[in-house]
């Protein structure tokens, strides 16, 4: 498939590696010959210098062919426009990237019907809401959410003393009795989708798939739950920092932004009056702790520098506040941040990388099934996705257990009228379904390709 994507910036960039990974033509456009020279020399793919809202540009770069085109500059309006004069080419889809709070629910839906957009996306505003889901829910170290919240995916690594070390997934669920599923096991840098026989041992990062209540259950039988943050000090004054602030102001939380800006404290003083906005350097430890940091439930660090927030990060978990969150761009500054320990870490370019990845797996969707989610997981390594079956789907009417499965394939839920499964081999799979699937990434765009 033809993908066009304008901007190749820190979201840019990554949805180009992720969409060249799956097999997709891509073609970028940057007003910038060094980051587009950069672009194809390091992927197999075409790069147009240029301005994204220039028509001899976008016709150079073929997106009257295109099937989908992702405008992800720094400007909004800018890619407004983009995707409205590649619509009027030809494009047949077309995504912007639309970061302004003052563009609300009722001026996005406007706009998008005005000028034909597919979806518009907010990497700050998802990353928020991932970072407000991890501090409801603080034992975790990723949520992911199914079918509208009916379902759940969360991420645990396992302490060095934990009960489970040691034990057999079979011996697990013997002992912690529930409707559960670990479904994905991340060892250092390998990945495996385990069965009943798989042996866990502290260190591990664990997927486990169930409903939040029957998770809550397992996390109190284990010990290891924490209460939710009620008091959150966030460092860094950013657009995610606003968006996050709003819906814990909205639960009822206590929230304290530190910006070192002038201006943009008092915008976030305008905007958000009920929460406490200091002007200050968050990097200097003293003004940390001169506002409490030692008294917080949680710290999240959400500055423009991926250094900064690691390392205000590993102070903020050296005085034992019980929830840390980084926010961390960069690849390689994501891995160096777990490997100090830092369990909590949010990409907004990964978010949006999974969003654009499912939009252009269904595009390529037989009628069998529909991608309704779609999630990275451990590292990139496995993903996981929820499938909605329609009639005439091969999976439909057959036990599990006599269905040929491709290696490393999991089924990991059923959400059948809001009821969640967690399968044995007897359940089968109806029309209307929604079914969950863990596997390699990259493996899957239709649910019929779970079979062998």
């Amino acid at each position: 498939m033809k993908v066009v994507i304008v901007g190749s910036g820190k979201i840019g960039g990554y949805m180009v590696d992720t969409l060249t990974s799956e097999g997709h033509d891509v073609v970028v456009i940057d007003n910038s010959v060094r980051v587009v020279n950069e672009i194809t020399d390091q992927f197999d793919v075409m790069g147009v210098c240029g301005n994204g809202v220039d028509w001899e540009t976008l016709d150079e770069a073929g997106v009257g062919q295109a099937e989908l085109v992702a405008a992800v500059t720094d400007s909004d309006e800018k890619n407004m426009l983009a995707c409205f004069m590649a619509g009027r080419l030809g494009a047949k889809h077309t995504i912007a990237r639309i970061r302004n709070p003052e563009y609300n629910d009722s001026s996005l839906n406007f706009i998008k019907e005005q000028l034909g957009l597919s979806m518009s996306i907010n990497p700050e505003q998802l990353a928020a809401e991932e970072i407000y889901n991890l501090l409801k829910f603080p034992s975790a170290t990723k949520v992911e959410s199914f079918s509208r919240r009916n379902f759940e995916m969360v991420e645990l690594k396992l302490a060095p003393d934990s009960p489970l070390h040691g034990m057999k997934l079979y011996e697990m669920r013997q002992e912690y009795k529930g409707q559960y599923l670990v479904c994905a096991v991340q060892r250092d840098d390998q990945s495996y989708i385990p069965g009943g026989s798989f042996v866990l041992q502290g260190g591990d990062r664990i997927g486990i798939t169930a409903t939040r209540s029957e998770i809550t259950k397992l996390f109190r039988s284990l010990g290891i739950m924490k209460k939710k943050a009620r008091n959150v000090m966030i460092l860094g004054g950013s657009r995610t920092a606003f968006y996050l602030a709003k819906l814990l102001l909205a639960s009822g939380n206590n929230v304290k932004i530190i910006e070192r800006d002038r201006e943009i404290c008092r915008e976030l003083c305008d905007a958000l009056p009920k929460a406490i906005v200091l002007q200050g350097d968050g990097a200097q430890q003293e003004l940390l702790m001169e506002e409490g940091l030692e008294q917080q439930d949680a710290f999240v660090a959400l500055t423009g520098i991926d250094e900064e927030n690691i390392l205000m990060s590993i102070f903020a978990e050296n005085h034992n506040v019980p929830k840390v969150v980084s926010k961390v761009n960069r690849e390689e500054m994501g891995r160096l941040a777990e490997k100090l320990s830092l369990d909590c870490i949010v990409s907004p370019r990964k978010l949006v990388s999974d969003i654009i990845v499912r939009y252009a797996r269904a595009l390529h969707n037989s009628e069998g099934s529909n991608i309704e989610t779609l999630y990275h997981l451990m590292d990139g390594n496995a993903e996981a996705l929820e499938f909605r079956v329609n009639v005439g789907s091969p999976v439909i009417g057959r036990e599990l257990k006599d269905m040929k499965f491709k290696k490393n394939t999991l089924v990991a839920g059923i959400i059948r009228d809001r009821n969640a499964i967690i399968p044995s081999g007897s359940d089968l799979i109806r029309a209307g379904d929604r079914v969950v699937v863990i596997g390699s990434s990259g493996m899957f765009r239709d649910v019929a390709d779970i079979l062998a």
